[in-house]
């Protein structure tokens, strides 16, 4: 229990908070107002004194005091005390609960507190119980770790935090409710994303209106800077950079993201506040028949300073004197809607800029922010809500016509959404992924959200008309717009995603299904044309481009409402489509065209490289059905050792098996098919340049070496080479150059035995060192049988070395010595078990069998040293 509560014989009344150690004192005869002075003068030493004697105290007991009344909730607490009503006491009374009771007993407490007290005590505990949800902002504590909780695992708990947190739960009506008192929260700069950091910290305020108005600069000599937020920023902050500063638990890495209660919540609060259907529910009221919470304070008409402009100082704009509230109210009716959309795309998707983008070319910058596979996954059900929140628009609504005051500010926000707030952002992150997301499979998440993003006719809600001949369909010329004003998104990234292709292993089932998703996206009917005519009106020749005249479309003077300064249509196609890549990558931008020579010449490549995948796959399945039908009876038993230089390198075939091959060979097919369609290969282009790699084996079935040339130094790989080894295609004989004694023991091998046998070997080859040299320099038939067996053969006399193998081989000069590794190995035992156990049916004893065996390795030994001498006597 924290709070102990007990009365006296003449009444009054005395009660103690352990986590506080706040000690109240109600006397009868004195009343409320005697209460109150002596709460002011000489509450301070009795704490004191009563705080230290239960701090010392071992042991107390309940019969100490016998009419003691004891209360279980905060609200018990709080409501038979009202005089106690500090801000501290609610808190400590919740951290207490917080950690003596259960999850569901503790939510079901606060939706009482939230229901019960005034918003005045609420403000008090806003902060920690955000904190407690998400998490903190450091990291350190992970809150409900909403990101690993399921349904199918903890369905009590998911359940209750489901409701808790949902738009028209408990935590909404105390935001709502605090929102309505007009509280503002203190948010650290620190923890905001990279270039909102930077810019702020360099008092350039940030082209988002998200930041304007909100900056707090600290008292003289103070380090940080805050951000002023009303508790649905505040909320919504936390809500979305938990995604970000939250680590996932080292249990967490088999969870599917799409069952998570965060991710299950991002969906519900983007239907909720971005509605395809009706308009934007309003805020619930705190209380039955009670005023609904007013709207946040809206942004005043004030220019700022962005990326690219000059820089204003921010303490001249916050000091000086600034309107708080728009004239207009029918921006209030969205402004839940734009704060949601604008601190998701600020917290998941700004965390490069155009200036910090540029300098990440450099191969030596070091990367800022790296994205998760889960952050991902998230951004892209953004993506996907905000075509559905987009296409939502009626027909009517959608021509430049209909762009007018007539139009409702949902309607106005459903226009401009993606243009204003997303696209630059997402670019740049797009941009970031892909240049720099490790080569493997887990690229498929950042594919799937680019895609997703560039199909918004897939998420409109009438249905496109499917082709008579059951072919793909038709991409409507109504999206031609939104294909021009996002061209870089088609051509550069396409670029991008062609040179990654090119360095993955386009074997793997993984890979050559990336690329085929990607072929299969843009070979959609007409939509290469539609790319092809943006880039000519990208290339079309324009006498005057006003400087940064782009800024237009991108940074507009804010005036009340985030929307209320969108400029109206351009009716100029080719203007739009400068001004929509100037904005995106500089007015020095170079632009490859994705249908030039140069994008041509990469497409070809790929072709080439996916031929040779297919011939790959082919002759891997092959190998291996070989390789596995050939394979000795002994390999069932374990005895068999695999064979580490085989000829191709491992990959996911290895483990699938003839399923995956097909699969690999459907999906290299298509793609193919696709990228031969969109840019106009024929058959005799495509047979040419694969003969030209030259993947042909030679006569004795085995594949020749990658192509390379002769250097100084020996041979050097040739980029064709770098690619026939990437692909599978060519290898070099990798094989083990070092001492073959001191060379790792094998699974096929007996490790004690080994060890035992090498110390053995190595008495004998230090105590009859001289010997054996003596007998290996000797010129007739002994001298060659003890070289035979005693001497190494000279490794650069079998293989190729390279240059640095070479100069350690000139120093590794070893004499004579004997090696009984062979009788550590499970083969040979096996070998001589079975060689006695066929001699026993015979009637052969062991120490005969044995004096046969040595016998019959001598001759054996004879034979091969008088070969091996006669082709020595060959190459001289």
């Amino acid at each position: 229990m924290d709070l102990s509560i007990w009365k006296t014989a003449r009444g009054a009344t005395f009660s103690f908070s352990r986590s506080t150690r706040i000690l109240a004192i109600t006397d009868k005869a004195g009343g409320r107002d005697a209460t109150r002075s002596l709460m002011t003068t000489f509450q301070r030493r009795i704490a004191e004194w009563w705080s230290q004697f239960l701090t010392r105290a071992t042991l107390w007991t309940p019969q100490w005091f016998p009419k003691m009344t004891i209360f279980n909730s905060p609200q018990e607490r709080a409501m038979a005390f009202p005089h106690m009503q500090q801000p501290s006491f609610l808190l400590a009374s919740l951290k207490s609960d917080s950690i003596n009771k259960p999850f569901a007993q503790r939510c079901q407490d606060l939706v009482k507190v939230i229901e019960d007290f005034p918003a005045k005590e609420l403000h008090a505990i806003f902060p920690w119980l955000v904190e407690s949800i998400f998490g903190t902002l450091d990291g350190i504590l992970v809150g409900w770790n909403l990101r690993c909780l399921q349904g199918r695992v903890n369905p009590v708990e998911y359940s209750i935090a489901m409701e808790f947190l949902d738009p028209g739960g408990p935590m909404m009506k105390l935001v709502y409710k605090l929102q309505a008192e007009d509280y503002k929260f203190d948010f650290p700069v620190s923890y905001l994303p990279g270039p909102v950091k930077a810019s702020i910290q360099e008092r350039v305020l940030p082209d988002s209106p998200l930041y304007h108005n909100k900056v707090q600069f600290p008292p003289t000599g103070g380090l940080s800077l805050n951000l002023a937020l009303n508790p649905f920023e505040y909320y919504m902050f936390f809500f979305a950079l938990s995604l970000i500063t939250q680590k996932p638990l080292p249990g967490a890495l088999h969870i599917r993201t799409s069952d998570c209660a965060y991710f299950i919540l991002v969906d519900r609060y983007l239907s909720w506040f971005l509605p395809t259907e009706g308009s934007v529910l309003p805020p619930l009221s705190s209380s039955p028949g009670g005023p609904s919470p007013s709207p946040a304070p809206r942004t005043p008409a004030m220019p700022f300073a962005s990326y690219g402009l000059h820089h204003t100082s921010l303490l001249k704009r916050h000091i000086s004197h600034q309107t708080s509230v728009n004239a207009d109210p029918a921006s209030h009716e969205i402004w839940r809607s734009e704060t949601l959309l604008q601190v998701f795309v600020e917290m998941w998707l700004h965390h490069y800029s155009l200036e910090m983008y540029q300098k990440m070319q450099s191969p030596h910058a070091k990367e800022s922010f790296t994205p998760t596979e889960e952050h991902v996954l998230v951004v892209r059900l953004l993506l996907k809500h905000l075509h559905a929140f987009s296409n939502s628009l009626k027909p009517e609504q959608v021509s430049p016509s209909a762009h007018s005051h007539a139009t409702s500010p949902l309607e106005e926000f459903k226009r401009a959404a993606i243009p204003r707030f997303v696209q630059q952002k997402l670019y740049l992150f797009l941009q970031h992924c892909f240049g720099h997301w490790p080569l493997d499979a887990s690229f498929r998440a950042v594919l799937e959200m680019w895609l997703s993003y560039l199909q918004p006719w897939r998420y409109a809600p009438e249905k496109q008309a499917q082709s008579s001949d059951g072919q793909a369909r038709c991409v409507s010329e109504r999206w031609a717009p939104f294909v021009q004003e996002n061209l870089l998104l088609y051509t550069k990234l396409f670029v991008g995603f062609l040179s990654r292709a090119l360095r993955t292993d386009l074997v793997s089932p993984k890979n050559a299904l990336m690329v085929f998703r990607v072929a299969k996206v843009f070979a959609q009917p007409n939509l290469a044309e539609m790319i092809q005519k943006g880039e000519q009106l990208f290339l079309e020749p324009e006498l005057v481009i006003p400087h940064r005249q782009h800024r237009l479309f991108t940074a507009p003077t804010f005036t009340g409402s985030f929307l209320s300064s969108w400029p109206p249509a351009v009716t100029d196609t080719s203007f739009k489509v400068k001004s929509h890549v100037y904005s995106l990558e500089g007015q020095d931008c170079k632009y490859t065209p994705m249908f030039g020579p140069e994008v041509r010449t990469l497409v070809l490549r790929l072709a080439q490289l996916i031929t040779q995948a297919k011939q790959t796959a082919k002759s891997i399945s092959d190998q291996c059905g070989e390789s596995t039908a050939g394979r000795p009876f002994l390999s069932w038993l374990g005895f068999y050792s695999s064979d580490t230089n085989s000829s191709y390198p491992a990959n996911d075939l290895d483990e699938m098996g003839q399923d995956s091959v097909r699969k690999t060979d459907e999906y290299l097919e298509k793609a193919l098919e696709y990228l031969c369609q969109m840019f106009r290969l024929n058959e005799a282009q495509l047979t040419q340049l694969t003969l030209a790699l030259g993947t042909t084996q030679d006569e004795n079935g085995k594949k020749q070496l990658p192509d390379c040339i002769v250097g100084e130094d020996g041979l050097i790989l040739t980029p064709l080479g770098r690619y026939q080894i990437i692909n599978g295609l060519r290898k070099f004989d990798i094989e083990y150059q070092g001492d073959s004694e001191l060379q790792p023991i094998r699974s096929y091998e007996i490790a004690s035995l080994v060890r035992l046998l090498f110390r053995l070997s190595s008495t004998i080859n230090h105590r009859f060192a001289g010997q054996m040299a003596a007998l290996c320099s000797r010129a007739d038939f002994l001298g060659s049988f003890c070289r035979y067996h005693l001497m190494e053969p000279g490794l650069t006399s079998r293989h190729l070395l390279s240059p640095v193998e070479q100069g350690r081989s000139v120093g590794r000069v070893r004499g004579p010595r004997l090696s009984l590794r062979f009788l550590g190995s499970y083969r040979t035992l096996l070998s001589l078990l079975l060689a006695f156990f066929v001699a026993s049916l015979f009637c052969i004893g062991p120490l005969p069998c044995a004096l046969l065996l040595v016998l019959g390795y001598f001759l054996y030994a004879m034979a091969m040293t008088l070969l091996t001498e006669r082709g020595k006597l060959h190459q001289l």
